[in-house]
């Protein structure tokens, strides 16, 4: 009687606990199949923003017989910002090859950056014009166009900016600190070992020696000489004769149109409207590829790992 009833218990237990697990079971079938939905919502979510990312400022590229092509050069010029040379001018060449495309605007905004950089969207806008004599191009300046941005806009056949705007600074700077009177009160020893007698040159945390001042210094005077040459060959008899405009300084867009920096006042609407003929806007500018960019930091930071890794063995070179 005592066997019969105790396995009635158990089996009724065994009852309750596969209820359980079941229940258990499919309430984790549930979440799982909602977690995918909303992954899928959010993916789907994310793939729109990044097309709406995509899309131009200024417009799609139409059907129009006829209209302004557009190419953003904004913030700093460097080989690893959306204003690199290759994609101002992969933009560039896009916009002159276009047949409907009546005239080319580059709106600049940068306070400057890497002098080959400029230099590189500098020359290409130089063979394009001789390539394609009858589009033009025209630098639309808007709130800054400094150092670099100035070198690379010097080429356009035209410069428009805004009273308000900064322009100049033409002049070449390398900066950097120096950590040896730190180091000295903190009792802190360099030590630096090099292969060649000028590897070291520049070393923050040694003394700055007459030798590697004069070495940088000729090396910026000679950069500088090249920026000062594009800027001529640029701007042609426009340029007023004031010694000032080489020396780094920036002025207004007033100023700067005083001085021959600039050639009138208007912005990429106007010019567009006023000056080309061609009110209607097609950006032209190439957009970073959000997905690309991703993929390219998985495999840097892949990279990372590697080297950081084969670095636990000795001292890596630079």
């Amino acid at each position: 009687m005592e066997n019969g009833q105790q396995g009635k218990k158990e089996g009724w237990e065994r009852e309750v606990l596969e209820k359980l697990a079941f229940a258990s079971l499919d309430e984790s079938r549930k979440a799982r199949r909602w977690g995918i939905i909303f992954k899928i919502f959010i993916g789907v979510y994310l793939i729109i923003v990044l097309l709406i990312m995509q899309s131009g400022s200024w417009g799609e590229k139409t059907l129009a017989s006829r209209y302004t092509a557009l190419v953003e050069l904004d913030g700093e010029i460097s080989a690893e910002s959306n204003a690199n040379a290759d994609s101002i001018v992969k933009g560039l060449r896009e916009a002159f090859e276009d047949k409907a495309a009546v005239g080319v605007i580059l709106h600049a905004n940068s306070p400057g950056g890497s002098p080959v950089q400029s230099a590189y969207i500098y020359d290409e806008i130089l063979r394009l014009r001789k390539k394609y004599p009858d589009k033009l191009l025209y630098a639309v300046i808007g709130d800054v166009c400094a150092s670099g941005c100035y070198y690379a806009v010097a080429a356009a056949d035209k410069i428009y900016a805004s009273p308000a705007s900064i322009v100049g600074s033409i002049g070449v700077l390398m900066d950097g600190f120096g950590f040896v009177e730190t180091m000295k009160k903190l009792g802190i020893e360099r030590r630096l070992l090099t292969a060649g007698d000028n590897k070291g040159i520049l070393d923050p945390f040694s003394p700055l020696d007459s030798k590697s001042r004069r070495h940088a210094q000729k090396m910026l005077d000679e950069i500088h000489v090249q920026f000062i040459d594009a800027v001529k060959q640029g701007r042609g008899a426009a340029l007023k004769p004031n010694k000032e405009i080489f020396s780094g300084l920036f002025w207004s867009g007033t100023k700067a149109k005083e001085l021959g920096l600039v050639d009138e006042y208007g912005s990429a609407g106007s010019v567009a409207r006023d000056v080309i003929g061609a009110e209607e806007i097609v950006d032209y500018t190439v957009h970073e590829n959000l997905f690309q960019r991703l993929a390219e930091r998985f495999g840097t930071a892949m990279g990372r790992t590697v080297a950081s890794e084969l670095r636990l063995s000795g001292r890596g070179l630079r």
